[in-house]
C-alpha cells in the first residue's frame, strides 16, 4: 500500500521533475502496452572513468570515436535510457518515461520479450565490481518512488536489472550494487 504524502520527487508529463533534460534521438513509440517494469543498469565512460560529458554523448550520439580508444567501438552504437544517476546524484534524464528508450537490447522478462516496449531504464555511474555512491541510491530511491506513483503497475516485484533480463548477455549493474539497500529504501 502506498501512502498518500507530498512528494518533492515527481513525474510531471512523464518527466522527473528533479532531472536535467538531454533529449536523445534514440527513441521511439511504445507499443500500448501499460508501463510495468523498472530496470537497473550501470555505464561509464570510459569504463571505470566517473564524471564528463561521455555518457550523455554516447546517448545523444554524439561520442566522438577519436576521444579514447574504447569510443572507436561503440561510438556507432544507438542506445539511449530513461534516467543516468550520476556518481554525485544528479539525474539526466534522456527519454520521457511514455516513449520507448533503447536500453533493454535482446531480453526478456516474465515469459515476455523486448522488455524496452513495456520498462524504464535507469543507468548507474559504475561498474560491477565498485561501490555504488549513497547520494546514488538515494537519488534512485527517490526517482523508484516517484515512478512507481505515476505507474502502478511498477511495484517492488518488477523492479530488475539488466543482468537478470538478458542473463547471457548483460552483467550490470552488476555484484557491486546492494539490492537490499534499494528495496528497503521503497519500504512505505
Amino acid at each position: 500500500m502506498r501512502r498518500n504524502v507530498v512528494a518533492t520527487v515527481f513525474v510531471q508529463d512523464h518527466w522527473l521533475n528533479i532531472a536535467q533534460k538531454c533529449l536523445s534521438p534514440n527513441v521511439n513509440q511504445r507499443p500500448a502496452e501499460e508501463i510495468s517494469l523498472l530496470v537497473v543498469h550501470n555505464i561509464s565512460l570510459p569504463p571505470k572513468q566517473y564524471g564528463g560529458p561521455y555518457v550523455e554523448d554516447f546517448f545523444c550520439n554524439r561520442l566522438d570515436p577519436k576521444a579514447h580508444p574504447y569510443f572507436a567501438e561503440i561510438s556507432s552504437i544507438e542506445v539511449s535510457s530513461h534516467l543516468f544517476i550520476r556518481r554525485d546524484g544528479s539525474v539526466i534524464q534522456f527519454v520521457p518515461f511514455n516513449q520507448r528508450a533503447w536500453h533493454a537490447g535482446l531480453s526478456q522478462y516474465g515469459g515476455r520479450d523486448n522488455c524496452n516496449d513495456f520498462s524504464i531504464g535507469i543507468e548507474m555511474e559504475g561498474c560491477d565490481d565498485e561501490a555504488y555512491s549513497d547520494e546514488q541510491y538515494e537519488a534512485l530511491k527517490q526517482a523508484t518512488l516517484a515512478i512507481m506513483l505515476a505507474y502502478p503497475e511498477i511495484t517492488t516485484s518488477r523492479i530488475t536489472g539488466h543482468e537478470f533480463i538478458s542473463p547471457r548477455r548483460k552483467t550490470d549493474p552488476g555484484r557491486a550494487f546492494n539490492w537490499a539497500r534499494l528495496f528497503s529504501g521503497l519500504k512505505c
